[in-house]
């Protein structure tokens, strides 16, 4: 893999986070999967707002669309996303500006790599994996 190709890879992966409604779609998937539909009436957002956000967040790697029945469910399948946003937070913090970057509950330790058990819908190993439609 060249510079330019981690240059664009790293470049996607902030992109997707900077933005209010995406930090939130993360927080929220922090919780559980979701459906577009969920994700629109929590935000107040537009689907076509929401389904854009999700995209992006797609693209980066950090979200996964699968079907369950009629419905597709998105889940956040990186679990060192928390690592990071909690980093991020020190940075935030020492800045000046402390910020909640993560949802409650979850902490920022890596180590665990993806799911052993196969669920994407909490990347923290520490949580109880979700179901389709399930919410924590």
């Amino acid at each position: 893999m060249n510079k330019t190709s981690v240059d664009a890879a790293a470049v996607r992966l902030f992109h997707s986070l900077a933005d209010p409604a995406r930090l939130e779609i993360v927080r929220l998937l922090g919780h559980g999967e979701r459906r577009v539909v969920d994700l629109t009436a929590e935000l107040g957002l537009a689907q076509s707002t929401v389904s854009g956000h999700l995209a992006s967040l797609r693209t980066a790697g950090l979200v996964e669309p699968h079907p369950h029945g009629r419905s597709t469910f998105y889940a956040l399948v990186r679990p060192e996303l928390w690592a990071m946003l909690a980093a991020a937070e020190d940075v935030l913090a020492a800045a000046g500006s402390p910020s909640r970057l993560r949802p409650d509950g979850v902490a920022g330790g890596t180590g665990h790599g993806p799911h052993a058990d196969g669920h994407r819908a909490r990347p923290d190993a520490d949580a109880p994996a979700t179901r389709p439609g399930q919410v924590h």
